[in-house]
């Protein structure tokens, strides 16, 4: 049976400014350079197809910022995806130690160790834990680390943990059946997500080819007729013409993405 760390001080102020705020997404200096590639793929692309033109190219790399916050946007997504993932196979490595007999706060030292086997140190659920075990070690109380974890990660799922641990902790309930159905929750909430993404997986890449196709179809007739689009080349009307077909084209592909964006 494990000690049950005894309420501390708690974390100080600068070791809380010092903690990382997961909503804030750093990028490596190769993502940077991937996306400053990926965009000037695709810049160049929509240039050569709708307007055949380097200036059109330069006036469109207005467009850069717009691009990287989408980018961003999704990094983020996946990344909270993956943190509530790690996060429920902690907690359920944990419930399993605290059903064995351990005290809460050994039942977290125990499923680091079992956290370590299947992610390595820089994950985000090892990095959390490996800090949660020294910290009660100091005798801060878990259910502060915990709040802190559930602000920090922006995680609804982790949030929520926490503030159920915290009730538990002031009323006294019956913890590992608390946490027990808690963690039964998550995973079924996790289970329904699964699910509805396997099945828009496949709407998702008919959504994706669908997108291609107008360009591989604008390509093509300018190859084989380049005749038939030349009106559409360096002149006033024909530029306005595809300016406006460019933002119909963005625009059901924004639409697309947005009708596929489900969150559970």
């Amino acid at each position: 049976m494990g000690r049950t760390g005894r309420p501390g001080k708690g974390i100080p102020e600068k070791r809380k400014a010092a903690l990382p705020d997961y909503s804030v997404y750093h990028l490596k200096k190769e993502e940077v350079l991937r996306l400053c590639a990926e965009y000037s793929a695709l810049d160049l692309a929509v240039s050569v197809l709708f307007y055949r033109s380097w200036a059109a190219f330069v006036i469109l790399m207005a467009g850069f910022p717009v691009f990287y916050r989408e980018r961003l946007r999704n990094m983020k997504q996946e990344r909270f995806s993956r943190m509530r993932r790690e996060f429920l196979d902690g907690m359920q490595f944990a419930g399993t130690a605290l059903q064995t007999g351990y005290a809460m706060e050994n039942a977290f030292r125990e499923a680091l160790k079992e956290l370590r086997k299947i992610y390595s140190e820089d994950s985000f659920i090892v990095t959390e834990f490996q800090r949660i075990v020294v910290q009660t070690g100091m005798n801060v109380p878990l259910e502060e680390l915990l709040e802190s974890l559930g602000r920090r990660s922006h995680v609804e799922e982790i949030r929520n943990f926490s503030d159920v641990f915290l009730t538990a902790r002031k009323t006294g309930g019956d913890m590992i059946s608390i946490v027990r159905n808690t963690i039964a929750n998550m995973r079924q909430k996790e289970e329904t997500r699964l699910e509805i993404e396997t099945v828009l997986a496949g709407k998702k890449m008919e959504q994706r080819i669908m997108s291609v196709i107008p360009l591989v179809l604008l390509g093509y007739v300018s190859l084989t007729g380049s005749d038939f689009l030349k009106g559409m080349y360096h002149t006033f009307p024909g530029a306005c013409v595809m300016s406006a077909c460019l933002l119909l084209y963005l625009l059901a592909f924004w639409w697309g993405k947005r009708i596929m964006d489900i969150q559970v």
